[in-house]
């Protein structure tokens, strides 16, 4: 991906004139933005990686996989929050890491770490480098140096169980090459997150990742039967049955932890045959919480569709702009259904049923289900696998749902100030917790001036509860970083009071560590603290990340 920005730069989206104007106008945008640095702006600190772990390293993995350069590391600043770009675009790059590692396979990575501890060098694990939650930044942390360990050799298909519906992956596998290898033997992960083209196999079971087809196939977490991770103190290998008594399960010790404890090398997943047929529909409520009455309706039935989301009154408006088509009234639903022809049929009676009854229209009209486009293997949007006849607004989700980040850097070259936050709560709690979120970040981001404009939608579903998915665009002002992080910390603090989650699916990182002990408790933190010291006692693994500070092993 391009250093300051999302993705490939070719693949950026760009505005018309009338759409940007009616977004300076909306948002009182006064401030033009600043250009981007340039790549030979950006001042990197020396490399200081000891010359003894330097050679050491290099013995283990090859003087070529020991990167210093400054144009590598300057790739492996962290990830792509809004914050990450705003200082890329300024030209601030002080946080590049000393060094970067490139290992061929497990025994490298488990060698790595023992020199690294040994010498005192922290290691971020890196996969696709697309945190937006400061999960992969290169903090020394007090350590002598600091070098980011990229997975991306890791990379093969190790097995494919078919009999029974596994695959074992490497975790620097990117997600368009695992649907490839997948593909090709009829089967797939059914995983696509936004990240998709870019995010590792490592990466979303270490953030325990939520893709847009969760309602159908689950999160990544729950897809994982087993796993391998190297450690400062050896090798783990968890997961040898499909269920046991024996004791708590320890992969979930691993799942989520970002990096903290080692470095998830293998993860064995539950896959699924490719579907035949693909159908897509869109749909209209009256409001978002008729449209949130049905999605739980159907959960606590049990008959999901393999996605379905509902996008309130605001995102639906502006989502029709920056279409260029009419907004529908009320709240646009967008629903998938895939499998066999009698499966897409039995799962069409049951959902229509429920959003009927709920007042949801169908827009368009009936189709003929279709064979699914493959997600895209580069930048470029996805080509619509929606039948005729089905509303052009389900199409349009399908085409651009991998390319919304590239819109975030368009806005911020406009002035806009552009960011998403994420939460998950209990059926009963979402409403008053939708509207303190909205108007904490209102409240933080409007002052004087026009009110930011907050999008919310639900896309991810369980019988209990729902996660909500804010999007806020606000103008920037003359100084944008420190005036989001104070609308970020606000959110925070209301999401927190309101017993939510504080994510439910970017994970912790730097971003959201302050809130962990509110989450889990002080016990709970103090739990986190001795798992780390136990598998990495120098704490030397990510550090800065998940774990509060003050329970941070000191380095």
């Amino acid at each position: 991906m391009a250093w300051n920005a999302w993705g490939d730069p070719a693949q950026a989206r760009e505005l018309d004139a009338t759409q940007r104007q009616l977004l300076i106008d909306t948002l009182g945008v006064t401030v033009p933005a600043p250009p981007r640095a340039d790549r030979s702006a950006a001042v990197l600190p020396p490399a200081a990686l000891p010359e003894k772990a330097h050679t050491a390293l290099a013995g283990v993995v090859g003087p070529e996989h020991v990167r210093t350069d400054d144009a590598t590391r300057l790739l492996h600043l962290g990830g792509k929050s809004t914050p990450d770009l705003l200082r890329r675009r300024a030209g601030d790059a002080a946080q590049a890491p000393d060094a970067v590692l490139t290992p061929g396979g497990h025994d490298e990575v488990q060698a790595v770490l023992e020199v690294c501890a040994e010498h005192r060098v922290a290691v971020v694990p890196f996969g696709g480098g697309t945190s937006v939650v400061g999960g992969v930044e290169p903090l020394r942390a007090g350590f002598p140096a600091v070098v980011s360990l990229d997975l991306r050799r890791l990379d093969a298909l190790l097995d494919l169980d078919e009999e029974s519906g596994t695959a074992t992956l490497q975790a620097g596998l990117r997600t368009p090459e695992a649907e490839e290898l997948l593909g090709a033997e009829g089967w797939t992960l059914g995983h696509f997150p936004q990240s998709y083209e870019y995010a590792t196999i490592g990466g979303y079971a270490a953030t325990r990742s939520a893709g847009q087809s969760s309602a159908g196939h689950g999160r990544f977490d729950a897809m994982v039967t087993a796993l391998k991770a190297a450690t400062p103190r050896g090798t783990l290998e968890l997961g040898r049955a499909p269920a046991s008594a024996a004791g708590p399960d320890l992969r979930q010790l691993l799942l989520g932890s970002e990096g903290a404890f080692g470095v998830l090398t293998e993860v064995t997943v539950r896959i699924r045959r490719a579907p035949a047929e693909q159908r897509d529909e869109a749909w209209t409520f009256p409001s978002f919480t008729a449209g949130t009455a049905a999605v739980r309706e159907l959960a606590q039935r049990g008959a999901l569709p393999t996605a379905i989301r509902i996008s309130d009154e605001t995102e639906t408006f502006v989502n029709a702009v920056i279409a260029g088509a009419a907004a529908p009234e009320g709240c646009l639903s967008v629903v998938s259904h895939e499998g066999t022809g009698a499966e897409i049929a039995r799962s069409v009676e049951a959902v229509h049923g429920v959003l009927t009854a709920h007042g949801g229209t169908r827009l368009g009209t009936p189709s003929t289900p279709s064979a699914p486009s493959a997600p895209p293997s580069s930048g470029a949007p996805s080509s619509s696998a929606t039948p005729s006849g089905t509303a052009d607004a389900a199409a349009a989700w399908r085409r651009s749902r991998f390319s919304g980040p590239y819109l975030r850097d368009t806005l911020l070259d406009t002035g806009v100030l552009a960011e998403t936050l994420e939460t998950a709560a209990s059926w009963s709690a979402l409403p008053a917790l939708r509207a303190s979120v909205t108007e904490a970040l209102t409240d933080s981001l409007g002052g004087d001036g026009p009110a930011p404009v907050i999008l919310c939608h639900l896309s991810h579903a369980y019988p209990t509860g729902a996660s909500l998915y804010f999007t806020v665009a606000a103008d920037a002002g003359e100084d944008p970083l420190p005036r989001w992080l104070a609308a970020k910390r606000a959110a925070g603090d209301v999401v927190a009071a309101a017993g939510a989650s504080i994510t439910h699916h970017h994970a912790v990182g730097t971003d959201h560590r302050d809130w962990m002990e509110a989450e889990v408790g002080p016990l709970g933190v103090e739990m986190l603290a001795a798992v780390k010291r136990t598998l990495d006692p120098a704490g030397i693994m990510n550090p800065g990340k998940l774990i509060p500070a003050a329970a941070q092993p000191l380095a």
